[in-house]
């Protein structure tokens, strides 16, 4: 087993959740915010995605050039901030997951404590990690207050 196992299951799990989420919101509340400049429903969406392809650009693998995202991370930002539907929105989501885990096979039980170029600054390949895996937890947990917020019931909860 080890490290980076453990971090590919967890994203798969985390991933699932996100997916799930996305799906079961109605697209009409895609456009919902709790306030005045915080992300709408559909906006965190995006931005998961646009993160879920930047963040193993750091690792060594390359966006999909359609994304037009690169090391710099104003092109992450155009990516989440384009007008997308749901199914756009949903179907992203679920190809920025796929590049994601192949990022991540870049990372391996071995080298974790290789230093990486990490947002212009030296950092180990398991911060990288660690951070990519604590970042999508955060929005888990944002995306449930949102969906709860707009009626919809996370579909594994009660």
């Amino acid at each position: 087993q080890g490290m980076m196992a453990d971090m590919h299951a967890d994203v798969a799990e985390t991933q699932k959740k996100i997916i799930a989420l996305a799906k079961a919101i109605p697209e009409s509340a895609y456009g919902w915010r709790p306030g005045t400049g915080v992300r709408s429903v559909g906006e965190v969406l995006q931005h998961v995605a646009a993160d879920n392809y930047i963040l193993p650009v750091y690792f060594g693998k390359a966006a999909p050039a359609a994304t037009g995202i690169t090391k710099d991370y104003k092109t992450a930002v155009a990516y989440e901030t384009r007008k997308a539907d749901k199914a756009t929105i949903v179907s992203e989501l679920e190809a920025s997951f796929k590049h994601l885990h192949e990022g991540m096979n870049l990372i391996t039980d071995q080298n974790l404590g290789g230093s990486i170029d990490w947002f212009g600054q030296p950092a180990t390949r398991q911060k990288a990690i660690v951070g990519t895996v604590t970042h999508l937890h955060e929005h888990l947990g944002q995306m449930i207050a949102y969906a709860r917020s707009n009626g919809v019931k996370p579909p594994w909860s009660n």
